[in-house]
């Protein structure tokens, strides 16, 4: 495999692509919808080898479930397509303009980005979700999946290049890495000539690995420690079932609860009963000294270790520490990787108003669960990533965070004095 020559295709697709109609894009997505229908059977077979690789593999259950394909999720894809149909085009559209002294009418225009590089790990659905996004906003991709989702995603490229050509525009604006040799990720990650933004998704690892060995601008995300603090203030009686969704509605999401953060003086009240509802739904807590008497009835109880509040679980397992308030709780914060989605319970205006200015999170939310950090949930469709870092973009990366823009000046026959 030559990346070289899949660069060249790729720069060359994008320079097609960036002057593509968006009805002819949107024809292009519809074909898209369409094909993954016609082909569920072909995509969930495939599927099911990956599954039944990773369990022999030894696979955990929270990768196996990032890992899976079913009908309801296949139609929930092809429901994220056919959204992006429906969405504003960005390109093309003026940020700004104005008309300065000399009459130079100077206004920003947004462009695609260009060629986007993707690294993934067990998520097929990252596939569709990244070649919907970019050839909505005009860019070329090139893929680079897990050895996990293999066959799964082989078949999805499969269907995504035969939708292409049928729709006028060329296969090479979504191509693909299906060579298991790790030594092409460091290659992609060198090839500045003709990729202009990488993006990982996965773990920390992952981002790290990208971040010190790309010589291409890497958008750094879809990692971190999620919290949610409940203030003395809060309802209890509501904060327990939001509790409750942001941990297990789906525990192996990048945005499910992590670390539960107690003011001290209402722990005797909310322990004991989310203890119970934890009981329920079969969740392991870890938790720090003075909140393990308050947990004494929890089937599944552990003292915190050194690296506990560190570790994204992915799983059915929740952290619980009591802090005095909402300073403490931000320290925590910061000291323990938040910087995706993180939220308040409170009736306090004045500490809402604290902990939103003070979170360093992509996301912040008031009595609202973590788990709604994802672009099909902002309205922005399927998103390529959920970005932590602070330049370009944050949080869900949707249509708008795949574009850049260029200065635009008109006037008539005008000269620099």
């Amino acid at each position: 495999m030559s990346l070289e020559k899949m660069g060249q295709a790729a720069r060359e697709a994008a320079y097609q692509l960036a002057t593509v109609s968006t009805a002819q894009k949107n024809r292009a997505l519809a074909a898209i919808a369409d094909e993954l229908e016609a082909r569920s059977a072909q995509i969930l077979a495939a599927n099911e080898k990956d599954i039944a690789a990773g369990r022999e593999a030894g696979l955990s259950e929270a990768m196996l479930d990032r890992l899976l394909l079913n009908p309801a999720r296949l139609a929930g894809i092809v429901a994220d397509v056919r959204k992006v149909i429906t969405l504003d085009d960005p390109v093309g559209a003026e940020i700004d303009s104005r008309v300065l002294e000399n009459g130079l009418r100077l206004s920003r225009r947004r462009v695609p980005i260009g060629v986007i590089g993707v690294i993934y790990e067990a998520r097929p659905n990252v596939t569709i979700d990244i070649a919907s996004l970019c050839l909505k906003t005009g860019n070329a991709s090139i893929l680079r999946g897990g050895r996990e989702t293999f066959h799964s995603n082989l078949e999805l490229v499969r269907v995504i290049q035969s939708a292409l050509a049928a729709s006028g525009l060329p296969e090479a604006a979504v191509q693909y890495i299906d060579n298991p040799d790790r030594a092409l990720v460091g290659e992609l990650l060198r090839l500045d000539r003709y990729v202009d933004m990488i993006i990982p998704r996965g773990g920390a690892g992952l981002h790290k690995m990208c971040k010190e060995n790309s010589s291409i601008p890497v958008i750094i995300g879809g990692f971190g420690i999620s919290h949610i603090f409940v203030d003395e203030s809060a309802d209890l009686a509501r904060a327990l079932p939001l509790i409750d969704n942001a941990k297990v509605q789906r525990p192996s999401a990048c945005n499910a609860l992590d670390t539960l953060l107690v003011h001290e003086k209402i722990a005797e009240r909310l322990l004991p009963q989310l203890v119970s509802l934890m009981n329920e739904r079969k969740v392991a807590l870890v938790a720090t000294p003075e909140a393990m008497p308050l947990l004494a009835g929890a089937e599944q109880l552990r003292a915190a270790g050194a690296e506990d509040f560190d570790t994204e679980w992915l799983s059915l397992t929740l952290g619980i520490k009591l802090v005095a308030d909402v300073n403490e709780a931000l320290a925590h914060m910061r000291e323990h990787n938040a910087g995706h989605s993180d939220a308040i319970l409170t009736n306090d205006l004045a500490n809402a108003e604290r902990f939103v200015n003070g979170a360093g999170s992509a996301a912040v939310y008031v009595n609202a669960s973590t788990r709604f950090t994802d672009g099909g949930q902002f309205g922005l469709g399927a998103e390529v990533a959920v970005s932590t870092q602070m330049l370009h973009a944050r949080g869900p990366m949707g249509l708008t965070e795949l574009t850049s823009y260029k200065w635009v000046g008109q006037a008539d026959y005008l000269s620099r004095a």
